[in-house]
């Protein structure tokens, strides 16, 4: 079984978003969009909710997000944001620093090997690191004098791969950019024809 938990969270007052006092001047549409943007980040998306064309979407939203007025109101209200929840980008990054190093050995009694009660494991790995858990019974016999004598639990582990991604773009270590450039491999290249010509 699966469940899923999805809310939407506004910070402030509805006539207080963050940005009403800084001196911005936007349109209703525009105000829209930054609210809808700071739902899920998603320009295209955003520009829809906040009733912009479909078919141009994909363009208006990142264009919105370049223009001042928008881009210093949406920097407003996640200032906002931050200061209410306590959460920043230290928060973030120490949070995925804890999840990728969580010792799955934590989940297993010491003694016995057997998975613990989830009352009983870290908090860390009880707020999102296991997607689920799958219990089968085991069984001895058949028909009606089949008895149940055990139980195996297995659990699904959240993608931690993709946290340490997060980490390595965060931190701007480049650890996984998709092309990496290698200083000096033109003039090594040159050096490699010169010298064919020379054996040439």
């Amino acid at each position: 079984m699966k469940i899923a938990i999805i809310c939407d969270v506004w910070i402030g007052q509805p006539h207080d978003p963050g940005w009403k006092h800084a001196g911005l001047s936007m349109t209703p549409k525009q105000e829209r969009f930054v609210q809808e943007y700071l739902l899920d980040l998603n320009a295209t998306q955003a520009a829809i909710r906040s009733g912009y064309s479909a078919k141009t979407a994909h363009v208006i939203g990142p264009e919105n997000l370049e223009k001042p007025e928008i881009k210093a109101a949406i920097d407003a209200a996640k200032a906002k944001r931050e200061e209410a929840t306590q959460v920043d980008a230290n928060w973030v990054l120490k949070r995925l620093a804890d999840e990728a190093t969580a010792d799955i050995a934590d989940l297993y009694n010491k003694e016995t090997g057997d998975l613990l009660p989830v009352h009983e494991w870290p908090l860390i790995w009880r707020q999102g690191l296991v997607q689920g858990i799958e219990i089968d019974a085991l069984y001895e016999g058949h028909g009606e004098d089949r008895i149940q004598i055990g139980q195996t639990r297995k659990i699904k582990l959240d993608n931690r791969i993709r946290r340490l991604e997060l980490i390595g773009k965060h931190v701007r270590v480049n650890a996984f950019q998709d092309q990496v450039a290698v200083i000096g491999l033109d003039a090594l290249a040159d050096r490699l024809a010169r010298a064919g010509k020379r054996d040439g």
